[in-house]
């Protein structure tokens, strides 16, 4: 499967709002790597002698031709939620009955709680309607950084 239908995963997680699956990465570290090459910080190497500019210039330049291939693509890390619901026959896991306490979704709905509201939308709207919903959220700029943010970051308070 691919074009549109594709950006989401089998695991619940609409990958048109993750920075991978949406260009966001690929943006910022195309516009760093743009910053650094017009400054020239190829001398932070000489002060900071750990420092290895090249190696840092090709992590950027990775990142900035990144481009996600999305699981339903065929892209992404072994997972074993594709596998699980390829043998089900169910095109995303938020339309199996086992969702909620399935092993395969237990990092997902651990990490990416609103996966858990993803499945109960499914299961009031139906997929396709709820695919729709998700791209409009996508157009409108909601992504995963927030809920990322949120969820790893721990707020320190610098003055009482």
């Amino acid at each position: 499967m691919s074009g549109e239908n594709s950006r989401y995963g089998v695991c619940g997680v609409y990958c048109g709002q993750c920075p991978g699956g949406n260009g966001r990465v690929r943006f910022m570290a195309a516009e760093l790597k743009r910053l650094v090459d017009t400054v020239r910080y190829d001398w932070v190497g000489y002060v900071v002698k750990s420092f290895k500019f090249e190696e840092f210039r090709k992590g950027l330049e990775w990142f900035s031709n990144a481009q996600c291939p999305m699981c339903l693509n065929g892209g992404g890390a072994p997972c074993e939620n594709r596998k699980c619901a390829k043998q089900k026959g169910l095109k995303s896991c938020l339309l199996c009955s086992d969702y909620l306490t399935c092993k395969h979704t237990e990092y997902h709905r651990e990490w990416y709680p609103f996966v858990v509201d993803n499945y109960q939308r499914v299961k009031e709207v139906g997929f396709e309607k709820h695919l729709e919903e998700e791209e409009e959220r996508s157009r409108a700029g909601v992504d995963l950084m927030g809920h990322l943010e949120r969820r790893c970051c721990k707020v320190v308070k610098l003055e009482e």
